[in-house]
């Protein structure tokens, strides 16, 4: 075992989770390839608590699902009543993107659980944000969440860390659909707020502190960032474009944080990959094909 690789504690008498080959997806359900993260990537989310990626869809992916989001929003009944949904049509590829599965590979998935055939994490839920100066639905500033350190497992909002591995137990994955400027409304963080030992200052209740920060970016921008951390929403002040941004959330396979389900006949219809992101919460057993364990594990458990 390289000096670099992090023990990570496994279920059993206190042996290394080692991961092994199919451990984790080298494919998403459209057949592409994970893109794994950085190093630099990597590091700045486990510092930060948030993780941009400029740029990520090209023009047509990004006006097909500008069109759907507002198509879902505006005028539903267009559509069938299981594609009324943020993860339906040409949103669906966004839930496990390759990009988006090279960062829960390394954030959330848990190894034993995952598969060439499923994913060892799920999705909890798809919606929109969509905030317009002329419409007034700009959003309003509410800061909350933070110190996920110390929270317990069962809350979700948790962060667990030791050297050269992170876990992230509820995540936000939010692509901007329409380019985003600087101060403007995108989504606040506390950067670090993730991992906080203290109580928030007063300050944090001011969304013009130094302690707030955002970001700009292009259409087409993946943002990630811990649940675990201080974060919120602020007025929408772009008199010239709109925001439409599609907030996915994603969960450990063994927790469950609300009551979203996807409509049967959508899920249904997606890939069985796909599919896997929606199957029941537990963990035994819950690993889509070949029943799989590390060598001394499965013989242990076998022979109890």
């Amino acid at each position: 075992m390289s000096n670099n690789t992090p023990f990570v504690i496994d279920k059993n008498l206190g042996q290394n989770m080692v991961p092994v080959p199919g451990d984790l997806s080298e494919t998403n359900a459209d057949g592409e390839a994970i893109v794994p993260l950085t190093q630099e990537q990597k590091y700045t989310f486990d510092t930060r608590g948030w993780l941009l990626v400029p740029g990520v869809l090209s023009d047509t992916e990004i006006e097909d699902m500008r069109e759907y989001a507002l198509r879902v929003k505006h005028n539903p009944d267009s559509l069938p009543e299981h594609q009324q949904s943020y993860i339906a049509g040409p949103l669906q590829k966004l839930i496990d993107h390759p990009i988006v599965v090279g960062f829960l590979n390394e954030f959330l998935s848990f190894p034993h659980l995952n598969s060439p055939e499923g994913y060892g994490f799920r999705m909890e839920s798809g919606s929109i944000r969509y905030r317009s100066v002329t419409t007034g639905e700009v959003g309003d500033f509410k800061p909350h969440n933070g110190n996920g350190l110390f929270r317990f497992a069962v809350d979700s909002h948790h962060y667990q860390c030791i050297p050269g591995k992170a876990y992230s137990g509820l995540t936000r994955v939010v692509w901007e659909l329409n380019p985003v400027q600087k101060g403007k409304g995108g989504t606040l963080v506390i950067s670090g707020s993730h991992k906080s030992v203290y109580e928030a200052p007063e300050a944090t209740q001011d969304k013009d502190s130094p302690l707030w920060d955002t970001y700009e970016c292009p259409a087409g921008s993946v943002i990630f960032f811990t649940e675990a951390i201080t974060h919120s929403a602020t007025p929408w002040t772009d008199e010239e474009t709109d925001r439409i941004a599609i907030f996915n959330l994603y969960n450990a396979v063994s927790s469950k944080w609300g009551t979203y389900e996807p409509h049967p006949q959508l899920l249904a219809e997606m890939p069985p990959k796909r599919q896997s992101l929606f199957r029941p919460v537990h963990v035994s057993n819950n690993r889509v094909g070949a029943a799989h364990y590390h060598g001394s594990n499965l013989e242990q458990a076998r022979a109890t």
